[in-house]
């Protein structure tokens, strides 16, 4: 009979590597230092390699340790994966979920679906990170996360997009903007194209997606870039310049008390597409799908807008 590695092995090992130094690994996998580097000497013995290059000074990992690890990232979250399939056939979305939601989706999203969704499942506790998509995709594809809310377009290979709202583009601008003179009820993407229009920074897909929407290069856009959509309207309001804010924060009132005035871009921009993320291989697609559909149902519920 072939020794198999422990999973235990395999956490201890990754620890390692991510954090190149065997006191703090061990801090992190709630055991002494000596008890996780023996753990890590009976992997090195069992596999017949040394995983790492040890001075004093240091902990270098090997070719060998790093590609392991990688493999190791894959069986633990297969192993993960397991238990949740057993759990959720005895009851479907319950226990811990965690979830990643960036910054332009959080703070409009989650006081809306949150309640309803503890009334519907209520063994089910939601744990939520907020990152923006390029670092959340990095924590699912490590398993630290389970699912993601995610605004689409954007590109993740080894995963699968649920769709349960779409999240139109407004036009934010002064309130004596000309912008905010015109009769019709929409704004048409060619009459902002010689605005000086305000951005967020690089790393938020909601630049992105305001970009192609509005057909411009990124390269040309050297002005201000605020940190979050309420930086951007205090600016608006003083008048540097537009925005593009989405749907979901002009119904949050994010504007009031600005000097500001809002109108929709036409129904042929791009609109920003709201959805769940997993991986591929997740074995927990089936109740995904069902929480995408309860969402779907919560956020098709009528909400004001002013």
């Amino acid at each position: 009979m072939i020794n198999l590695p422990s999973l235990r092995q395999l956490r201890y090992l990754i620890a390692v590597i991510e954090k190149c130094h065997f006191g703090q690994a061990a801090e992190d996998c709630c055991v002494t230092q000596s008890t996780l580097s023996a753990g890590i000497k009976d992997l090195e013995n069992l596999l017949g390699i040394s995983l790492f290059e040890r001075t004093k000074r240091r902990v270098v990992p090997t070719t060998s340790g790093i590609e392991i690890a990688a493999q190791a990232r894959k069986i633990l979250i297969q192993a993960e994966d397991l238990v949740d399939t057993a759990k959720a056939a005895s009851e479907p979305l319950s226990g811990t979920l965690r979830i990643g939601i960036i910054p332009t989706i959080s703070p409009y999203l989650v006081q809306r679906f949150l309640p309803t969704l503890q009334k519907i499942y209520p063994n089910l506790k939601p744990y939520l990170r907020e990152d923006q998509t390029h670092n959340l995709l990095k924590q699912l594809t490590a398993g630290e996360l389970d699912l993601l809310i995610l605004a689409y377009p954007y590109k993740a290979p080894d995963t699968e997009f649920e769709q349960f709202m779409d999240d139109p583009l407004w036009v934010a601008c002064p309130h004596n903007h000309a912008l905010s003179k015109i009769k019709t009820p929409t704004i048409a993407i060619e009459d902002i194209h010689d605005e000086e229009l305000l951005l967020l920074e690089d790393g938020h897909c909601l630049r992105d997606h305001i970009l192609v929407a509005c057909g411009i290069d990124d390269k040309n856009q050297q002005g201000f870039r605020g940190t979050s959509l309420g930086t951007l309207l205090q600016m608006v309001g003083v008048g540097v310049g537009i925005t593009l804010i989405p749907e979901m924060a002009v119904k949050s009132r994010l504007f009031d008390g600005l000097n500001i005035t809002m109108k929709p871009l036409s129904k042929d921009a791009i609109t920003r597409k709201i959805g769940l993320t997993w991986r591929s291989a997740s074995r927990r697609k089936p109740e995904f799908r069902m929480l995408a559909s309860a969402l779907r149902n919560i956020m098709a519920e009528p909400q004001t807008l002013p």
